[in-house]
């Protein structure tokens, strides 16, 4: 889960669900299905559509931002019906000519072809594709800096001279209702400047709503946008793996029976597993992150697997977390 800070201030987006369309959502019923929004405070709103949750901020000229939020919520409001409509085409693998019409669709469907040698749908650059959609109605003068955090995949403008910082929160399994109500404690912090070609951030792994093939508790990407993000940090997730008896894997579509992974095996329970062999996993997992750096794919990555982290800029698995 990444946790998103504007600057010095307090402000923060913590949402810990990956976003997946349920089937449920097409034919009659998403058409009583309304998107909803609340203002959280001075510079934060919460928007909502059926499977859709997201928190965006912004920080600039009044005026500027508050035209900005206006755009982004019209935006917003039609994004999951347009999905929807091409649904049983972004749950087919990546191959050939993009088929798919809406801006959303295609943009999930071009952050995943450099991956269709393997199976990949675009299904899995949904929620930093949705973010970075609607982060384009922030770009414009006044607002100084804005970010979309949709379940933990956050788009980012940031203009000259401006930065942001986000929190790292490396494994779901710990967080309980008595840390959200004191508030969250990260695992680290980076910041994200202007002048870097990062503009956005995405979290994937074998825990929360979202499906891995590996054994990642997290594995956190930056990249140029929201949805190559998104879509590498599914790949290195997926990457960080070992085989032994005793990590639970099942079809992906007995867990859930609408899956785009079909019946590949997805994991669905990690035991503590010896150093030695978490260590082998994460070598794994940062040998494909590396590659993908080399490729200009990404801009870095942090993986976290039992309390050991390595990053694209350490060469060693195995340091413990703090």
């Amino acid at each position: 889960m990444t946790r998103l800070n504007g600057g010095m201030t307090n402000d923060s987006a913590v949402l810990f669900s990956s976003f997946v369309i349920d089937a449920a959502c097409g034919g009659g019923v998403i058409r009583h299905m309304t998107a909803q929004r609340t203002r959280l405070d001075a510079k934060r709103w919460h928007l909502s559509h059926g499977p859709i949750d997201i928190v965006l901020g912004a920080d600039g000229q009044p005026d500027a931002v508050a035209h900005a939020h206006e755009q982004a919520w019209q935006r917003f409001c039609g994004v999951l019906a347009e999905l929807v409509d091409e649904l049983p085409t972004l749950r087919r693998p990546v191959r050939g000519p993009c088929p798919l019409r809406g801006s959303i669709a295609r943009r999930m469907w071009y952050a995943c072809h450099p991956y269709k040698t393997s199976f990949i749908t675009p299904m899995a650059a949904v929620a930093g594709s949705v973010a970075q959609e609607l982060i384009g109605a922030y770009e414009l003068d006044g607002v100084s800096r804005a970010w979309i955090n949709n379940g933990g995949d956050i788009a980012l403008h940031l203009a000259a001279q401006q930065s942001v910082r986000i929190g790292l929160y490396a494994d779901l399994a710990r967080l309980n209702a008595h840390e959200l109500k004191l508030g969250v404690r990260t695992d680290g912090q980076f910041e994200v400047s202007s002048v870097l070609p990062v503009r956005g951030v995405a979290t994937s792994g074998w825990r929360g709503r979202s499906f891995s093939l590996g054994i990642a508790d997290s594995v956190t990407v930056l990249a140029r946008t929201a949805a190559q993000a998104d879509a590498a940090a599914t790949v290195i997730a997926n990457a960080v793996n070992v085989q032994d008896a005793r990590i639970a894997r099942r079809p992906a579509c007995e867990v859930k029976d609408d899956s785009d992974l079909g019946d590949l095996p997805v994991t669905v329970d990690v035991p503590a597993l010896e150093p030695q062999l978490v260590q082998r996993a994460l070598r794994a997992g940062h040998a494909c992150a590396q590659s993908l750096r080399a490729a200009g794919l990404i801009w870095s990555a942090v993986l976290v697997c039992q309390n050991q982290v390595i990053t694209t800029d350490t060469a060693h698995a195995g340091t413990a977390l703090a």
